[in-house]
């Protein structure tokens, strides 16, 4: 059986195989995907992959606590950084939404319960047959986007937020005919 067909490349085929789809209840890495599914607006998802280890180093391991007290001088450092995506916006973007990360954890408790509420707290099955089938956004992302923007997170579109969905677990979205569907649950409808 093959995997999805944009996994035809490294590090999209590593990426695909032993991360995509896989539940993550891990707030440090949810916010890691929540910074680089923004930083990947306007480009490729393998160039992220291929930043990502520069993107921990340059974002002190997206530990929100750090991240929230930047200063100017750290986005002129980053800035400069070309290790990562040298955008301002989105630089300035993670700083702010680190500071909004940790006053939803501070109202929830988790970033994890807040943004697994959106479906449910369970994994959505679907069951795509062709990539044409696979929507770019959902009522789902639409009304996580809306939340987020609402508390001050930036580039959380709902397409951005279906992507998070997607390399989260909170959706599978790996085709029918891909071996990582039924391994991630695949067998059961969506609701």
């Amino acid at each position: 059986m093959p995997r999805c067909p944009w996994a035809t490349t490294e590090p999209a085929i590593t990426y695909h195989d032993q991360e995509w789809g896989v539940p993550v209840h891990d707030d440090r890495r949810l916010f890691e995907f929540l910074i680089l599914e923004g930083a990947q607006a306007g480009l490729s998802w393998t160039t992220i992959l291929k930043k990502r280890q520069n993107y921990r180093k340059a974002f002190d391991d997206f530990r929100a606590e750090k991240i929230a007290r930047y200063t100017a001088r750290d986005v002129q450092r980053l800035l400069r950084d070309d290790g990562i995506v040298r955008n301002r916006l989105k630089i300035t973007a993670t700083i702010e939404n680190a500071e909004a990360f940790l006053a939803v954890r501070k109202e929830f408790g988790t970033f994890d319960g807040y943004l697994w509420s959106f479906v449910g707290g369970k994994p959505i099955q679907n069951r795509w047959q062709k990539m044409a089938d696979v929507p770019a956004r959902t009522a789902e992302s639409d009304a996580m986007s809306r939340d987020l923007l609402r508390r001050g997170f930036k580039f959380v579109g709902s397409t951005i937020c279906y992507a998070l969905m997607q390399a989260v677990g909170m959706v599978n979205d790996h085709l029918v005919t891909c071996p990582r569907h039924a391994g991630l649950g695949g067998m059961r409808r969506r609701k």
